[in-house]
């Protein structure tokens, strides 16, 4: 009886430090990101005394933000149909890899080699938009939403979920990996795959 081969992951690099900033414990995201968006919250309520309603209203739009980023990002960049080869390389490298391996538990959070700039270029984005004071809340409650996102994310592909409304995020995720439909690009949420008519069972 031959002995079961060691698990390997797919390999995205040649250079070694490049390949191991690909790859992250699942640990990693709450101890990076969980303390900012303490502290962002924080600022909001103790330095910028911003009332408790006000405060509340600011983070829920922060995590609904979270939500629709995340299906943009699945969407349109992670499932962008790029036609050179720098473009499937670099779709490949954020999300190919992880529907060739959707099992690689170090890769099924995001590394804060991808992660830290992203999320720096989101926070000057909803500057823009959102001002101080209330800008840092907001990011707090989106970075929330988003840690929300990568333990759902892990845990659809690595735990049973017996929970009615975690084992239906699970189904609904792994549908989105194994039925050929396509679509179904909410982890955390099905919201906006209903808004925008992407839940193939939705017709």
């Amino acid at each position: 009886m031959e002995s079961e081969k060691p698990y390997q992951s797919i390999r995205l690099f040649d250079n070694e430090l490049l390949e191991r900033l690909s790859h992250v414990h699942p640990i990693v995201p709450l101890l990076l990101w969980a303390p900012l968006a303490c502290w962002l919250i924080w600022r909001g309520f103790y330095v910028y005394e911003l009332s408790l309603v006000p405060l509340m209203a600011v983070g829920l739009a922060g995590l609904l933000a979270w939500t629709l980023s995340e299906y943009m990002l699945h969407r349109f960049v992670f499932h962008f149909k790029a036609s050179g080869k720098a473009g499937k390389w670099f779709v490949y490298l954020f999300h190919g890899n992880h529907h060739d391996d959707p099992k690689d538990k170090s890769r099924l959070v995001m590394p804060p080699a991808g992660a830290i700039p992203i999320m720096a270029l989101l926070y000057l984005l909803f500057g823009l938009v959102v001002p101080q004071p209330w800008l840092q809340p907001f990011c707090g409650t989106f970075i929330i939403g988003y840690l929300i996102y990568d333990y759902i994310h892990y845990s659809t592909h690595h735990f049973p979920m017996k929970n009615p409304v975690a084992r239906f995020l699970k189904h609904y995720h792994l549908k989105h990996h194994h039925s050929g439909e396509g679509g179904r690009y909410g982890v955390s949420s099905p919201l906006w795959d209903r808004v925008f008519r992407t839940d193939p069972s939705r017709g």
